[in-house]
């Protein structure tokens, strides 16, 4: 079996909702991505073996196969074949494991992995009626959370909102409003602190967006979602989205725009591409868990994915966990026994300060770490992210 690496890779700055990115369509943004990482390279319009893009909703301009059609826009060559994944929030995580798997199986040498998602494009939708002229219309909104969803699925396991899931594992394992608010403002302030040194600058392409006939073309080069000002007195004031609940606007992800590619191959195709790799995947490792505490899906795949390389929390230089919510990224660690401030723990902030475009979240944190360990001198470290329904995905890398 061969080995397969993380090359190198790009995404796009993070918008707001309703923000700088939100008259970009998610297929020109991903292409836009996966163009300007072909150009920095210099590579070939028919290198990629394969194009495998994240995308969670697929319910409006993000569907028929948007990993297909990226890559006829990003100008890949047109026998280059698309794949798109959903595994929800982790969608993104989940094509570079896919492709990880296609390497080590001897059915591709390159490929591009990455994610995107316009959370503000997401339509809303509603179903076919069961009978004629009938006027019962359910509409849902397709930004986040379910739709259309299985009575039998809410009967057996409930209907709890994202923000309630987060409240669900504060409650399960005592997680306090101060302590989820004191992880959020250290998310934001490490965050701040890595963008001052300038550690997104080699990481975050630049995406241009047309102002109409009249206006110049605005480029977008910064995240929208940190917040420089956040601080614990100000997130304290904030109420709570449920009723006795502590997760808050301030101590959970946001609701975002973004895109993210990496380069995956085999050691072999250092020679095509032309550069080193700068990671090796080791291992992966996918679980379910209740789907009222989803958040804490990372805990299990997280020692499955350790099991599996043969190694332990204690060789791993940095720790990841997307944080959909402070109280959930908490609850895992207490899951794994890990101090709150543990400093391997996102030590550039997460989505807490970044944001969750959710297929393009697992991309970026790949490229991150993979980008961390480079900048530390770390060997090992374990990407991970809860996901919505009950399921964890975890993947562990090594810097070469």
């Amino acid at each position: 079996m061969l080995d397969a690496y993380i090359y190198d890779g790009l995404r796009s700055p993070f918008g707001r909702y309703v923000g700088a990115l939100a008259t970009v369509r998610a297929d020109d943004l991903v292409a836009t991505v996966m163009k300007a990482l072909v150009e920095k390279h210099q590579l070939s319009a028919d290198i990629f073996d394969e194009v495998l893009l994240g995308s969670a909703n697929q319910a409006g301009e993000d569907s028929r196969n948007i990993a297909r059609n990226a890559a006829l826009l990003a100008g890949l060559d047109v026998t280059t074949p698309g794949q798109t994944v959903n595994r929800l929030c982790a969608s993104g995580l989940s094509t570079v494991v896919d492709a990880a798997r296609s390497i080590t199986c001897n059915e591709g040498d390159i490929i591009l992995a990455g994610g995107v998602e316009s959370m503000t494009r997401a339509p809303f939708v509603f179903a076919k009626t069961e009978q004629p002229f009938s006027r019962d219309f359910k509409v849902f909104d397709t930004t986040i959370g379910s739709r259309f969803p299985n009575p039998k699925i809410i009967e057996q396991f409930g209907s709890d909102t994202m923000p309630q899931t987060g409240d669900n594992v504060a409650q399960k394992y005592g997680i306090t409003r101060e302590e989820a608010d004191k992880f959020a403002a250290a998310s934001q302030a490490k965050y701040q602190a890595a963008k001052q040194a300038g550690f997104f600058n080699d990481e975050i392409t630049p995406i241009t967006v047309p102002q109409g006939k009249k206006l110049p073309a605005k480029v977008v080069i910064d995240d929208e979602h940190p917040r420089a000002s956040s601080n614990i007195e100000a997130l304290q004031k904030l109420k709570p989205l449920n009723k006795d609940g502590i997760v808050t606007a301030g101590n959970a992800s946001g609701i975002n725009d973004g895109a993210a590619a990496l380069i995956i191959g085999s050691k072999q195709a250092e020679k095509k591409l032309g550069f080193k790799p700068i990671a090796k995947i080791l291992s992966s490792g996918a679980m379910g868990v209740e789907p009222n505490i989803m958040g804490v899906g990372p805990v299990e795949a997280i020692k499955l994915a350790l099991k599996r390389a043969g190694l332990s929390l204690e060789d791993m230089s940095v720790i990841e966990i997307n944080e959909a919510f402070a109280s959930q990224v908490l609850g895992c660690l207490k899951g794994l026994d890990i101090d709150f401030d543990d400093k391997r723990v996102n030590p550039n902030g997460g989505a807490i300060a970044v944001g969750h475009p959710l297929g393009a979240s697992g991309t970026r944190i790949a490229l991150s770490t993979a980008r961390e360990l480079q900048r530390t001198g770390g060997k090992y470290a374990v990407v991970s992210l809860c996901i919505g329904i009950g399921q964890g995905l975890a993947m562990v890398i090594e810097r070469v």
